[in-house]
């Protein structure tokens, strides 16, 4: 069995690719970056080391690398031949994929090939819809070629140490949920994988817990001054503000899916130790990178601040972890450099903050969320 796998960076070695090389698959890598291509194709092992309660180092084989920039023959002999394809590429970069992947799955059924899984190991909800999407503009045809199932993902990958070339460091915990309905009876056999029928409820508690507390833990330790993401949640004030917004997404979770409320409470206890695991080197501008895309519409903040408030639910919590956002001035990211220079352009005028408002967070002057929203930014 192979399984070809889009993004060779530390999800793809730490996380999916374990699974699927505990699973039993010879493992593909396709990336664009050449050095790592090169190295995954001359060595034969890495290892990743799962730090934590129980720690652990796993030996992975047998896997190559294609280069998807340079070597699109190599690339799309691998998509007509494997028997799973994966992706851990960031959610805005599956466009760029879609094409690539819809001219491999036509020569796939050109050939006769068999059915292949299609999924997206993203952090957002739906991901591999997205992708089924933006791969039909191409090829309408390629349901009767692929089966594509939604994901929820879930493992702290932190920054890695320099000079540790392949090898990846992990946190204990994972979590890979699959909807399993479109496989009907022949689904996969990928053990590590949690199968379950309908998978809205898991991958929005994941995101609206995990990816909603990492990120508030990220900008409030930042306001503070602190810079490791452990060190933010030992300080109290920091602790709190995190609690105040994993509340909030609990009362919406509970809520929308009936989850039981100690259930879930159960569920953020658990996820804040996670994030406070000393023996992961996680900083808050890693966790906190890319701003602009964490204030988009349906994602981590606004998500829930907005469905909380369509409820008439207070989202006080989330509006302040907004406000930590906009304060996220990180030199060496480019997005909040992108940010800052959009709220300098608009400050003072209000008619440009109530645009800006919109342009962000999606949110337009007519929802009940954007009062709160046009108070945070206007006071930058």
């Amino acid at each position: 069995m192979k399984a070809l796998h889009f993004g060779a960076g530390n999800i793809g070695r730490g996380f999916v690719g374990v699974l699927l090389n505990e699973a039993g698959y010879e493992l593909v890598f396709a990336d664009v970056a050449a050095p790592l291509i090169d190295a995954l194709n001359a060595q034969e092992t890495y290892t990743v080391h799962e730090v934590g309660a129980q720690p652990r180092d796993i030996e992975i084989t047998g896997f190559s690398g294609v280069n998807s920039a340079e070597d699109t023959d190599g690339l799309l002999e691998q998509i007509k031949t494997a028997d799973v394809i994966t992706t851990a590429v960031g959610p805005t970069v599956l466009k760029i994929i879609a094409p690539t992947l819809a001219e491999g799955l036509k020569a796939r059924a050109e050939v006769g090939g068999s059915k292949v899984a299609v999924m997206a190991c993203e952090n957002a909800i739906n991901a591999t819809d997205g992708l089924a999407e933006s791969i039909r503009e191409t090829y309408p045809e390629v349901d009767g070629i692929a089966v594509f199932a939604n994901t929820a993902v879930d493992r702290i990958v932190p920054n890695q140490a320099p000079g540790q070339g392949l090898d990846v460091t992990v946190e204990n915990y994972y979590e890979w949920a699959v909807e399993s309905t479109p496989f009907g009876d022949d689904v996969p056999e990928i053990p590590g994988v949690t199968w379950v029928e309908d998978l809205a409820p898991y991958i929005t508690r994941k995101l609206f817990t995990v990816n909603t507390g990492h990120a508030a833990t990220a900008y409030f330790g930042y306001q503070a001054g602190i810079s490791k993401i452990s060190d933010a949640l030992e300080n109290s004030e920091v602790h709190a503000k995190v609690e105040a917004v994993l509340g909030e997404t609990k009362a919406l979770l509970v809520e929308k899916f009936g989850f039981e409320p100690e259930v879930q409470q159960a569920y953020v206890d658990k996820i804040l130790t996670r994030f406070a695991n000393p023996h992961l080197p996680d900083t808050v501008d890693r966790v906190g990178r890319a701003p602009l895309r964490k204030l988009s519409r349906n994602e981590r903040f606004i998500g829930p601040a907005a469905e909380l408030a369509e409820r008439g639910m207070d989202a006080s919590a989330l509006v302040s972890a907004v406000a930590a956002i906009l304060g996220f001035d990180v030199a060496e990211d480019a997005e909040a450099q992108e940010l800052q220079s959009k709220l300098a352009a608009a400050k003072d005028d209000r008619a440009a903050t109530d645009a800006l408002v919109t342009e962000l967070t999606g949110i337009d002057p007519a929802h009940p969320l954007f009062g709160s929203l046009n108070e945070v930014f206007g006071a930058r």
